[in-house]
């Protein structure tokens, strides 16, 4: 085991009143956030990068973290993104293990204490995860405050912050993530497609570049308009922190692009947007779905896919109805829109991530069959 600098202490309240002391690393600061938990048994430079996890206390279930440390940036893949982030910077607002290991892997250039610290991101370490894991089950996601300090914690007076928190659902947490301008990256092919950036997940982007395309990231209230005016021969809406709801003008960019012909493809949060456009409604789950094995079903084949997801919004089946999308996949535990089509367009969304960074792959001919619609249009 890795410990962290000596002397640090680390405690979570939940909203619930609920006090759970431990060890803490990483920065000594007390932030708040959504507590959410992940089931992940790897990938956790990928998941704490990931702009989906925006405001986010990330609560992981698998015992042992920090074993292979943290890779450079410097390891690069397809188009020069690197290969093991999936942002510039750590996006989750802190960290709660149940272990914290000392890294030992060819590719480590730093403990995850070290990154967590120069972030500004607290942890906290020997705690009974899966019981607290148990607890979000039971009563669903809740409001935190994390505190890791090198002084000794009163965790009763980090309790009487609950009361003052705010749901960060309720901001605009897209705004914090989507670029200012739009990025251009150079492909082999002419072709453009266009991201419109809620939030996207570096991997995504790996694989358009690695599809030879010219990729195009646009901020997530980019009119459809400029959108147009870029020559795209495919969009995606990409993923990204929140309740959809919220980000009305990428909502009505979408709706604007869905009366062309051109190939649409939503993910996670970015197929909640799709549905949203098309007059369909999102909800909240109970404690969202955030895994690297979440079982997928498509509902014409019968064949089940395992994926990767981060989401805790889902589209409502039934106001399907009334729009021009159909449901095509489901989750297999909890029978949850995982997919919709349009019945007549090249549009498309799925709530998990066919680019799976990290994760299986088992569906990133999804990602082939979008490219493969954009080159015909």
């Amino acid at each position: 085991m890795e410990l962290a600098e000596p002397g640090k202490k680390g405690a979570l309240v939940l909203e619930d009143g609920t006090i759970i002391q431990g060890v803490g690393f990483g920065a000594e600061t007390e932030i708040s956030g959504e507590v959410v938990f992940n089931t992940s048994m790897m990938g956790y430079p990928e998941l704490l990068t990931d702009p989906s996890y925006q405001e986010q206390i990330v609560v992981m279930t698998y015992p042992i973290l920090g074993s292979y440390g943290v890779p450079p940036s410097s390891i690069q893949g397809d188009g020069g993104v690197p290969l093991h982030f999936e942002s510039d910077s750590v996006k989750i607002k802190g960290l709660v293990v149940h272990s914290l290991s000392r890294p030992s892997h060819w590719s480590n250039q730093k403990s995850l204490d070290a990154w967590l610290t120069e972030d500004g991101v607290p942890g906290m370490f020997g705690v009974d995860t899966r019981v607290l894991t148990q607890r979000l089950r039971n009563k669903g996601t809740m409001l935190g405050v994390l505190k890791v300090s090198s002084s000794p914690i009163n965790p009763v007076v980090a309790a009487g912050r609950i009361s003052e928190l705010q749901d960060p659902n309720k901001q605009d947490l897209v705004q914090k993530v989507s670029p200012k301008e739009p990025i251009y990256y150079d492909g082999r092919e002419q072709s453009t497609i266009v991201i419109l950036d809620c939030g996207v997940k570096y991997g995504i982007l790996r694989s358009l570049l690695a599809k030879g395309a010219r990729v195009v990231r646009v901020p997530y209230h980019f009119p459809a308009s400029k959108i147009l005016e870029l020559n795209p021969r495919g969009v995606v809406v990409s993923n990204g922190p929140g309740d959809p709801k919220i980000d009305l003008k990428t909502i009505e960019t979408t709706r604007r692009l869905m009366e062309t012909e051109i190939p649409i493809m939503g993910i996670c949060l970015g197929a909640q947007i799709l549905g949203l456009a098309a007059g369909a409604e999102t909800y909240k789950l109970k404690f969202g779905h955030r895994a690297v094995n979440h079982p997928c079903m498509d509902l014409e084949t019968g064949r089940c896919f395992i994926t990767t997801q981060n989401h805790g919004y889902t589209i409502d089946r039934n106001s399907l109805e009334d729009t021009d999308f159909s449901a095509n996949f489901i989750n297999i535990n909890d029978k949850t829109v995982e997919g919709i089509r349009h019945r007549k367009k090249p549009f498309l969304g799925v709530q998990w991530h066919p680019e799976s960074s990290p994760g299986p792959y088992d569906t990133r001919f999804l990602l082939d069959r979008f490219f493969e619609e954009a080159l015909k249009a």
